[in-house]
Order: structure tokens, then C-alpha cells, then sequence
């Protein structure tokens, strides 16, 4: 009993949430490794095109919820994403008309268009903040929980209960469906083909009569959707906060890194090590311990190896581990 008591609570704090950050950063991640794989570039916006698409998602949802449309149980968000993603491709299509085509025409080096995403990253990060402001949102409705803790103590008998927020579960049914429509799009579908042959060998890729422009609108597309189903499934799961979605491109780049940059399958990686990593570190075992632990042995402390404050210093630290000794991450992507 005791030990289902410690499962359930390893469950409750550390692998469900771990689960459902992991995915989204896997999506987050996966804007970074196609910009990176097919445009040859590192996006320093791509934190600020996931505010900027889930800004937008807010203010449709709160211009439905004004007007009485709900989703019933689930979040009205949802049906105000597909907006949002649109608005968010818009953007991002026009910033790459106006500032990175140019680049591309001149063939820059790829440290040019790092600086130049640099730029776009506080152009968009100020006004984020300037449409909703720098405080928290919350926009998020529909039912909290599926199960809660209170309804799983009475199911189960246990002294531990299990809390199932819904935006938990909503967050890794879309990664998955979102995850299994983009394989299936670049494996199965000739502009997805297309995409990966530009990847791999740009000058053949050209020879064989693909539009390059093509496959770059193609790629902004599928990020700025990637980026803004991320940014709103976080939102939904924490709260909406523009100086969040700054702070949240280590994690989403030590993701990519970590997995492989350039090799989705390593972005997802990359995304659940990242999260396991940053939750179990800064979670405190104590309660844990003192289910599995003899009552003599409990500890006094919370056991907790670092703050929650510094939960993005982990990020930090396993992204230097992964350059210094295996730059081409755990699926062997393009060395960074």
C-alpha cells in the first residue's frame, strides 16, 4: 500500500507533469530543428513566435468567450487555435519577406541570420507585451480536471490522491496527433518530400526543379502552427506570460541539441529528457521518501536538489554536456 502511495505521488508530481511539459517542448523543439535542417539557421525568435501565436489565440478566445462561445468541458482555446496559428503564420511570412529572404538571396553566412533572428526576437518580444501586456493571462476554461485528487482517494482507497488536470491530457493527445500528422507529411506527401531532399543536399535538391521559395513558405507554415500549438498548450497547462516564452528557448534549444538538431525524432527526445530532467531534479522527494522509506529513516529536509527557480540552469548544464562530448546529440544530428 505504501508503495502505491509513493507511486502515486511520483506520478502526481513529477512523471504526469514531466510528461506533459516534455511534449510541449517536443512541438517547441521541433520548430527549432526544421528551421535549423532545412533553412540552416538557429531561430532565436521561435520563443517569441510561440508568445506571439499564443497571444493571438488569447485575444480570439477571449473575443469568443465575450460573445458566449464555449467548447463545453474542454478549453475554448481550441477553437480559437486554428486562428491563432493562421494570424502567427501571417507574421512569420511576412517578417521572412521582409528581413530573411534578402539573406538567403546574398547566401549570408548562417551567424548573419542568427543576428538577424536576434532582432526579430525583441521586435516581437516588445510587442507581444505592448498588444497584452507583461503580467499573466489566464484564458483557460471548460473543465479543470478530469480526476481529482479527492475522487481518486475514494476510487482507490489510498492516502494519496491523483490529480488529472485536463490540460494535461489535452496537451499529449494533440502532440501526438500534431507529432504523427507531420511524420506522415514529410515522409508521405511530395512538398514534404521535397522539404527533406532540400535538407539534405540543396544544390541536387535544386538540379532536380524543386522551388526553393516553395519549400521555405512550407517550412514557416509548419512552424508557426508547431509554435503556436506549443505556446497555447503551455499557456493553457501554466498561464500566458510574454517574458515566460523568452526564458523557455534554452529548454527548446537544449532540446533540439540534446536530441539532434536537424533529426526530428531527436527533437522529441530531446524534449521528454529535458523535462525529466528539470522536474526530477527541482521536484522534493520527501514525500516519496517517506512512503518508501522506514519511519526512522524519513527525512527531515524537503530532499530537494535544487530550487525551482533554477529549474532552466539544468537545461543549461546538459546542454554544455551534450556539446562538449556528443555535439551531434542522442540521434546524430548536424553538429552545431
Amino acid at each position: 500500500m505504501e508503495f502505491l502511495n509513493a507511486f502515486v505521488a511520483l506520478s502526481n508530481f513529477v512523471l504526469i507533469p514531466a510528461i506533459a511539459y516534455g511534449s510541449q517542448l517536443a512541438l517547441g523543439a521541433l520548430g527549432v530543428t526544421l528551421i535549423y535542417g532545412i533553412l540552416r539557421f538557429s531561430n532565436f525568435a521561435h520563443g517569441d513566435t510561440m508568445a506571439f501565436g499564443t497571444m493571438a489565440t488569447v485575444l480570439i478566445t477571449w473575443w469568443f468567450q465575450s460573445m458566449g462561445v464555449s467548447f463545453g468541458p474542454l478549453p475554448t482555446a481550441l477553437l480559437a487555435l486554428p486562428f491563432g496559428i493562421a494570424v502567427c503564420a501571417a507574421f512569420v511570412l511576412l517578417t521572412d519577406r521582409g528581413i530573411y529572404r534578402f539573406y538567403r538571396r546574398v547566401k549570408a553566412k548562417p551567424i548573419i541570420l542568427v543576428m538577424a533572428s536576434l532582432g526579430v526576437m525583441f521586435i516581437m518580444n516588445g510587442l507581444v507585451r505592448f498588444i497584452i501586456g507583461p503580467d499573466d493571462q489566464r484564458f483557460a476554461d471548460g473543465a479543470r480536471f478530469i480526476v481529482t485528487a479527492g475522487e481518486f482517494k475514494k476510487m482507490t482507497g489510498l492516502s494519496e490522491g491523483l490529480a488529472l488536470k485536463s490540460t494535461q491530457a489535452i496537451t499529449l493527445v494533440t502532440a501526438i496527433v500534431v507529432v504523427a500528422a507531420l511524420f506522415w507529411f514529410l515522409n508521405k506527401t511530395r512538398t514534404g518530400k521535397s522539404m527533406r531532399a532540400y535538407s539534405d543536399n540543396e544544390d541536387l535538391a535544386l538540379l532536380s526543379g524543386i522551388n526553393p521559395e516553395r519549400v521555405v513558405m512550407v517550412t514557416w507554415l509548419i512552424v508557426a502552427g508547431l509554435a503556436t500549438i506549443a505556446g497555447v498548450l503551455y499557456g493553457l497547462d501554466k498561464s500566458f506570460k510574454p517574458f515566460t516564452y523568452f526564458q523557455l528557448l534554452l529548454p527548446i534549444f537544449a532540446s533540439a541539441i540534446v536530441g539532434g538538431l536537424g533529426n526530428p525524432l531527436g527533437a522529441i527526445a530531446g524534449g521528454f529528457v529535458i523535462a525529466f530532467s528539470e522536474v526530477m531534479v527541482t521536484y522534493a522527494w520527501k514525500k516519496v521518501a517517506g512512503y518508501l522509506l522506514p519511519e526512522a529513516w524519513a527525512p527531515d529536509g524537503l530532499v530537494q536538489l535544487m530550487s525551482t527557480d533554477y529549474k532552466f540552469a539544468v537545461s543549461f548544464a546538459i546542454l554544455l554536456i551534450v556539446l562538449l562530448f556528443k555535439p551531434t546529440g542522442l540521434f546524430k544530428g548536424k553538429s552545431v
